[in-house]
């Protein structure tokens, strides 16, 4: 009877190392099936951190965006969106009118031009269009340039800006003294403004030109020897009959860049422009007329004869320019060109 309790006893413990045996590989079969779970979890917590990360960096670059721009491509179809127009662009992009206007009587057989330029209206009235888009030298009507950059620039302090006469004789009796700013502008005083612009200096000149879109905005003739008329060089200058050119249009152009609501100049620049500029009271007319003549010779005779306006009236603001060229037999003169400047000003306005 020993015999089989010793069989039993090696069956028992064989059956016991199989037992052992088979549940080593279930704990190692169930190790995956537990981990799963928290495997996918974990997948799942990154791709919402990535999905959260590339929609921060979305918004980000949305931000940083102005109102009514678009990312370069759409995030979906990577195509590049066309760009949209606001309102504002596409009232700028819109061309003024043009309207020719028959102003002969004014010029009573004067080869003349004139332009008015209401930007409330975005229009162009035209006199002479032909004549009205050729640049000619803008004479003294540039002094309304020279005195405003010297203004902003501090070359021109208005309480403290008399100047030193040389003591030289010119033609005009005014030109013959020591004189301010004020009155060398009313009296268009050449070497006061010879100064004045050799101050300023070719640099600074050119720029504020080029920001205003000055005409040819060309000083290369600085000095003025293209001047055959004035061989003086304190009378001289690129804007006397010399390489400096402009149109009637482009006057009015650069006025309302100057005085527009767009304005890049200082509000005490402006007023104390204004101020030199102003005419006396029109008759009591209700508007308020801002201007400068200018003449030029060319070999003794009168070339070029400009006045250059901005004027305030029945609560609108235009520019405008008369030019008179040359014309045998006829007084063309800037006294004449302001003269036919006010008049069809008050006429414009008594048609409002």
């Amino acid at each position: 009877m020993r015999k089989p309790d010793k069989v039993y006893k090696i069956y028992s413990c064989v059956l016991g190392l199989l037992l052992l045996l088979l549940a080593g590989c279930s704990k190692e079969s169930n190790a995956p099936s537990d981990m799963q779970p928290v495997q996918e979890a974990e997948d799942n917590m990154q791709t919402e951190d990535a999905a959260t990360e590339e929609l921060a960096s979305e918004e980000s670059l949305t931000g940083e965006m102005s109102a009514g721009e678009k990312p370069a491509k759409d995030m979906l179809s990577g195509e590049i969106p066309e760009k949209e127009v606001t309102i504002d662009e596409r009232e700028e992009a819109v061309e003024p009118v043009m309207i020719e206007e028959d102003w002969s009587a004014y010029f009573e057989g004067i080869n003349g031009a004139a332009v008015i330029y209401d930007p409330g209206e975005n229009s162009f009235q035209i006199y002479n269009q032909e004549l009205a888009l050729t640049r000619r030298s803008p004479c003294s009507t540039f002094k309304i340039i020279s005195s405003l950059i010297a203004l902003e620039e501090g070359v021109i302090e208005p309480d403290d800006s008399v100047r030193t006469w040389s003591g030289e004789i010119f033609w005009n009796e005014e030109w013959n003294r020591d004189i301010g700013f004020s009155d060398a502008f009313h009296a268009s005083c050449v070497w006061y403004f010879r100064e004045v612009i050799d101050e300023i200096g070719k640099e600074t000149m050119q720029k504020e030109l080029n920001r205003l879109l000055y005409g040819n905005c060309d000083i290369s003739d600085w000095e003025g020897h293209l001047n055959t008329n004035n061989s003086n060089p304190v009378l001289t200058g690129f804007w006397i009959e010399s390489s400096l050119l402009i149109s009637p249009k482009e006057q009015t152009e650069v006025m309302e860049r100057i005085f527009g609501d767009h304005t890049e100049y200082s509000e005490e620049t402006l007023n104390q422009l204004k101020q030199v500029m102003l005419l006396s009271e029109q008759n009591g007319a209700d508007v308020s007329i801002y201007g400068k003549t200018g003449m030029g010779k060319a070999h003794g005779i009168v070339v070029d004869s400009w006045f250059t306006v901005v004027a305030d009236t029945d609560g609108r603001r235009i520019y405008f320019c008369v030019y008179l060229g040359e014309t045998d037999g006829a007084d063309v003169s800037s006294a004449k060109a302001r003269e036919i400047a006010v008049e069809i000003v008050l006429g414009q306005n008594a048609e409002k």
